[in-house]
């Protein structure tokens, strides 16, 4: 049913958005020139490496986040706009429209085995940590919020978290962590990096 449900919404919204997307694309190519869309292999269902597709927010080469994040880049994340063409992850079925949110594939190592429960679902655009303070949240607490996710998922729920997402996403809440252009990466077990 959650499938069903993925597929039919993910090609209502690739239809409806498929105008502002192409103006989005436009704008993009302008204002930060190629590539247009950001790829990286990220972890999936069990584990399994896929690759996500979002619009690039920084500017191709070295330096910081902070240092690379564009005004037109800040503006995509803090309306969401980035991320977008995940709406295809989801029709591919690499993703859902609700879970954990898919973190890069190097993390993997990292995870103590209760973490790693989290990749018993399929990722999501949105999930119940992106609803309860997103990137504002500590590493640890979002493992524990994409765990009652996995342990307690559900139509209902999933429902309730688009909802929340959407007022989130207006709201313009918890975009970066404190003191970060983005986030800081995940060290594991070890990581003592304040949130």
């Amino acid at each position: 049913m959650k499938r069903i449900f993925d597929i039919l919404t993910s090609l209502i919204l690739l239809m409806v958005a498929s105008f502002p997307l192409l103006i989005l694309i436009c704008a993009h190519f302008c204002l930060l020139g190629r590539p247009i869309f950001f790829r990286q292999s990220r972890a999936g269902q069990g584990g399994r490496p896929f690759e996500i597709v979002k619009l690039r927010t920084m500017r191709e080469g070295g330096g910081s986040d902070g240092e690379r994040l564009t005004r037109w880049g800040q503006f995509l994340r803090s309306t969401s706009l980035d991320e977008l063409p995940e709406l295809w992850n989801v029709l591919k079925g690499d993703m859902s429209l609700v879970g954990p949110r898919p973190l890069p594939v190097a993390y993997l190592p990292r995870y103590s085995p209760e973490q790693a429960r989290r990749h018993a679902v399929r990722p999501g655009i949105t999930g119940w940590a992106q609803v309860n303070g997103r990137n504002s949240l500590s590493w640890q607490r979002q493992f524990e919020l994409d765990l009652w996710y996995v342990a307690h998922h559900s139509c209902l729920l999933d429902l309730k978290i688009l909802c929340l997402t959407f007022v989130t996403v207006l709201r313009r809440d918890n975009i970066s962590e404190a003191g970060q252009a983005t986030r800081s990466e995940f060290l594991g077990d070890n990581d003592k990096a304040p949130h």
